[in-house]
Order: structure tokens, then C-alpha cells, then sequence
């Protein structure tokens, strides 16, 4: 929560500027029920024409001065709270680059996606009406208990039972809403949740015939946040009628004290009706009071959600260098005891050591969940290890600056992730400043000519997650970009996985023959597309299962050997 006050600290003189004109609209609105009141006793009731021209003129000004003050005031109030958000949800997307792997999956997708969005959404309109109303709707209620009182203080009395009765009523209420507001949020993330698996999932969930159990599953989910919405919203529900109630029963205390005293001439009609309006001024902003309560109710439980986010301390810590930098060698990966524990206990790595010097090649497999993805993760300082040192050029990767780091690493996720936009842009992420022709190169070597046959070649646009592109074809442009990085160490994470047996060996040999003086590491579950590595590391479970070449793994490593049978049983690899 203390983060607000640098935002607040930051937009105070918008702060102040707005609430002025407010204030000004305020006090204006406050004296048009005591003009209205003169042009009542002095001008209609006496038959003065002038007083009634002169007071209808004043009345109008007043209210001109004050549309003038409040649309000055709403200009205001809108920049300050856009650029608000603006800023806030930049600080925020910047604190979510900065954390690590693990930290963004103990937070969890939906969640984020709530918080950078409808908890900053929330926090942008509470700036809003922190300028506009948050001032305002308080003087105003108060100030026109002050006027009534300046009239007639004996008719005031209504206005000192009916204020507090509102006030308790309100907290009352409002106490209680507030906890549920709580709880809808945690409903509304696990609703967006199911959604985005229910969408990122759709194949599999007709595959297997599962539209029935989705359905229920995001009904049920559907149903707790549907039951905790009415249920917060009638209880809100409840506060303006009851205001209304107390304020009516004021109004009728009003008339039925007034109008004996009109008949025995010790008050004026204009007073009574002056009465009625600030008892109306009272009733209103009364309601926007509760109403800004419960934006803030939200507001401050969006706030703590926003705030954990940016007082998160990513577990992956980066460094400055000072006069260091990563020296030239010849390892170019190092594992040493490499063990990684996740927070729950379970072990996802444990004991692994190698060394791959540069311009060599490794590759890693086993099956599924045996930790291969894990290592990449490691070596990119996605996760840091548990137990054990990972060495990139010599250095513990922990004591080198993630952004010097990640220049010398190349990565080709299991996922080929492409972003909307052509295959330029896409292309340029390997390298900003690449050429058309050094592109061409990339997408030969990676054995994508299909490009120069789409419409616009290089400026053919790329739907969202590539979704024009099928998955080979989405692997074979991740491949070109990472090539255009020209990074010390390449890592493919199964990148081969949607492509044919002819493609694969046509990439490979394009790769063995283009990369000089990088490692690459290969991961796969092919025993066909490791074959030729220089060194394969077999993983099981998590643990090391053995280290060497095809030959002599075939020779003496159980695992590998098992692996290999089945594949050449399956028509997947010759032995």
C-alpha cells in the first residue's frame, strides 16, 4: 500500500488543481439555496420585479461559474488518473520482467492478467475520484449542515439526528461489504483461470469429448463468484434506500416543524424551501459518499493485490558488473552437482554435472517430466539451482548480469512463440539490426524457403501466436531467429518436434555447417536426432542416468538403450 504515495506525490499538483475547481464548484452550489431563498421572501412573496431579475441573474452566473469549475475539474481528473494507470501498469509490467520463472507461476497467469488489469482499473478510477468527489462530496454535506444552521437553528436539529443515523448506517453496512470484496476477487481469478485453459486447451477438450465436464466445471466456478456478487451487491443495495428513508423522514420533520412556524410568522417560505434543498444536497452526497466507499473498498483490495507485485523480490537476483566481464574460454556450459527443489519439496533435478566446450554439441533426453526443459531453464537463469553451480564461459552464472547473460544464450522453446506482426519483426527480435539478406541466410540454414512463397515474403503478417502458420513452419522461424543472435551457446528445447525426418537431418546438417565456434545443445525425446551429438545426457526421473556418445551409451547405459529399442520398434530410430 505505501507504494501509492509515490503516485500520489507524483500527480499532486494535478491532485490540487482539480480539487480546487471542485471546491469552487462546491462553495458555488452551496449559495444558490440562499440566493433562491432571497428571490422567495424578497422578490416573489413582496412583488419586487428587480430583485427577482437580479437574483435569477445571480443564479445563473453561479451556476455558469460552476458547470465552468467542474469541467475544468473533470479535464483534469481524467489526464491525471489515465496517466496514472498509464504509469502504474508500466511500473508493474516492468517488476513482472524482472521476476523469475518460479515467481510467476507461484503468482499464477490468471492472476497476473487480473491484477495488471482490473485491479489497476480499479486503483485508476479511485484516482479519478479522488480528484472529482473525494473532497467535494464532503464539504458539500457538511457545508450545508454549516448553512442550515446560519438560518435557523432551531430547524437544524433535524439535520444533526439524521446525519449521524446516515453515518452509522452507512459504515455498518459497508464494514461487511468490504470483507466480500475480497473473496469475489480470489472467485473472479479462478473464473479467469478456467477460461484460459478452457481456450488454451480447446483441441484437447474435443479430442477427448470433454465439452460436458468443461462446461460444468467453469459453471460451478461461474456460480461461487455469481453467489458472492448478489451477495455483496444486495447488501450494498441496502444503504441507499435506508439513506433515503432517514432523509425522507427528515424532509417531513422539516415541513411539518416549518410550516407551524410559517403560519406564526417566526420563519420565512424561502428558509423552508432552503431547508428541503440542503436536506436534498445532504441525501445526495450521502450517496456518493457510500458509493465512494465501496469504490475504495475495492480500490484498497485491488491496492494490496498491485502492491505485492511491485514489493516482490524476484528469486533470481541480478548483478552489476564493476570493472568484471565475462572472460573467453573454453567451457562453455558447466554443471557442477546441479540439484533444483521446488517449493512444495519436490525434486525436479538432482546431481547433474557435465561440461560442454565451445563448438561442441549436447544432447539431452529422457522422458517426459525427467527435468530436460529444466536444464535449459537453468543455463538461461530462468531458476536458479538449489544446490551446485552453473557455469557459463568459466563464470557462476549467478555472479554475471542477466542482461550480459541472456546476450550470449539462443533459446528455441518447445512452443514456438511468435508475436503479432510480420516475419520482419519477428525475425528482428533475434537481431535488430539484421539485413534482408543476413535474414535470408537465417530462414535458409533453418530450412525456411517457405517465406519468399507467402504473400509479401518477409512482410507476410503473423496472426497472434502464429496461428496462420502451422506448427513446423512456426518451428522452423523460431530457429532462424535464435540463429540470428548469434549467440555463444544455442539451445534447442525439442525444436524439431513438429518437423519431418527430412527437415530435421536437412536443419541439422545446415546447423552443424553454419554454427562454428557456438555449443548447441539438442533437446529431444528422438533418439535419431542425438545420435550424431558429440555427448548425450540421459536423464531419469530427474537424475543423471548416464553421459557419452550414441556408441558408447548403446554399449553400456541401460536407459538409453531401453530408449532407443523402443523408438526402433516404433520405426522412430535406427540402432
Amino acid at each position: 500500500m505505501s507504494f501509492l504515495k509515490h503516485y500520489f506525490l507524483q500527480f499532486r499538483g494535478s491532485i490540487f488543481l482539480g480539487q480546487f475547481f471542485k471546491l469552487v464548484e462546491a462553495v458555488l452550489e452551496l449559495f444558490i439555496p440562499l440566493v433562491m431563498a432571497s428571490l422567495i421572501d424578497d422578490g416573489v412573496a413582496k412583488g419586487n420585479g428587480d430583485i427577482i431579475l437580479s437574483r435569477s441573474g445571480l443564479m445563473l452566473f453561479i451556476a455558469f461559474a460552476g458547470v465552468l469549475s467542474a469541467l475544468i475539474c473533470q479535464v483534469v481528473a481524467t489526464k491525471a488518473a489515465v496517466r496514472f494507470g498509464t504509469q502504474l501498469r508500466h511500473d508493474v509490467f516492468s517488476r513482472l520482467n524482472d521476476l523469475s520463472a518460479q515467481d510467476l507461476d507461484k503468482i499464477g497467469t490468471a492472476s497476473l492478467v487480473a491484477r495488471v488489469t482490473g485491479d489497476i482499473g480499479f486503483l485508476q478510477d479511485g484516482m479519478a475520484m479522488l480528484i472529482r468527489l473525494v473532497v467535494r462530496a464532503p464539504f458539500l454535506a457538511i457545508g450545508a449542515i454549516v448553512m442550515a444552521l446560519s438560518l435557523d437553528i432551531s430547524l437544524s436539529v433535524v439535520f444533526l439526528v439524521t446525519a449521524p443515523l446516515i453515518t452509522f448506517i452507512m459504515f455498518f453496512i459497508l464494514r461487511i461489504a468490504a470483507r466480500r470484496f475480497a473473496v469475489m476477487q480470489r472467485y473472479l481469478d479462478s473464473l479467469s483461470r478456467i477460461v484460459r485453459e478452457t481456450l488454451s486447451g480447446t483441441r484437447v477438450i474435443r479430442a477427448f469429448s470433454q465439452e460436458k465436464s468443461q462446461a460444468k466445471r467453469f459453471r460451478d466456478a461461474s456460480l461461487l463468484y455469481t453467489r458472492e456478487a448478489l451477495r455483496t451487491g444486495r447488501l450494498s443495495a441496502l444503504l441507499s434506500p435506508a439513506a433515503s428513508v432517514v432523509m425522507n423522514f427528515g424532509i417531513i420533520a422539516i415541513l411539518l416543524l416549518g410550516g407551524r412556524r410559517v403560519q406564526a410568522g417566526g420563519v420565512e417560505v424561502g428558509i423552508i424551501i432552503a431547508f428541503i434543498e440542503y436536506l436534498g444536497q445532504i441525501l445526495l452526497q450521502t450517496a456518493v459518499v457510500a458509493n465512494l466507499v465501496i469504490l475504495y473498498t475495492r480500490a484498497y483490495a485491488s491496492a494490496k493485490r498491485v502492491g505485492e507485485l511491485l514489493d516482490a523480490y524476484p528469486s533470481v537476483r541480478d548483478v552489476r558488473w564493476t570493472e568484471k566481464e565475462i572472460m573467453p574460454g573454453v567451457q562453455a556450459v558447466v554443471f557442477e552437482d546441479v540439484s533444483v527443489t521446488y517449493p512444495d519439496g519436490k525434486s525436479a533435478l538432482e546431481g547433474i554435472s557435465f561440461t560442454l566446450k565451445k563448438g561442441s554439441t549436447l544432447g539431452i533426453i529422457g522422458g517426459t517430466g525427467s527435468g530436460k526443459s529444466s536444464v535449459a531453464s537453468l543455463i538461461l537463469r530462468l531458476y536458479d539451482p538449489t544446490q551446485g553451480i552453473v557455469r557459463i564461459s568459466g563464470q557462476d552464472a549467478r555472479d554475471v548480469p542477466l542482461r550480459d547473460l541472456r546476450a550470449r544464450l539462443a533459446l528455441v522453446p518447445q512452443e514456438a512463440a511468435l508475436l503479432k506482426g510480420t516475419v520482419r519483426q519477428n525475425l528482428e527480435l533475434g537481431d535488430p539490426l539484421a539485413s534482408e539478406r543476413t535474414m535470408n541466410k537465417a530462414l535458409d540454414i533453418a530450412q525456411a524457403e517457405f517465406v519468399y512463397e507467402l504473400a509479401g515474403g518477409l512482410d507476410f503478417e503473423i496472426a497472434e501466436n502464429g496461428r496462420n502458420l502451422s506448427g513446423g513452419q512456426r518451428q522452423r522461424l523460431t530457429i532462424a531467429r535464435a540463429l540470428l543472435k548469434k549467440a555463444d551457446v544455442l539451445i534447442l528445447d525439442d525444436a524439431f518436434s513438429a518437423l519431418d525426418y527430412v527437415t530435421e537431418r536437412n536443419l541439422r546438417r545446415a546447423l552443424k555447417d553454419s554454427v562454428h565456434g557456438a555449443a548447441v545443445i539438442f533437446i529431444s525425446q528422438r533418439v535419431s536426432s542425438l545420435r550424431d551429438m558429440d555427448q548425450i545426457l540421459v536423464l531419469d526421473e530427474g537424475r543423471m542416468a548416464g553421459l557419452g556418445t550414441h556408441e558408447e551409451l548403446i554399449e553400456g547405459n541401460s536407459v538409453y538403450r531401453e530408449i532407443s529399442a523402443s523408438q526402433a520398434e516404433a520405426g522412430g530410430a535406427v540402432v
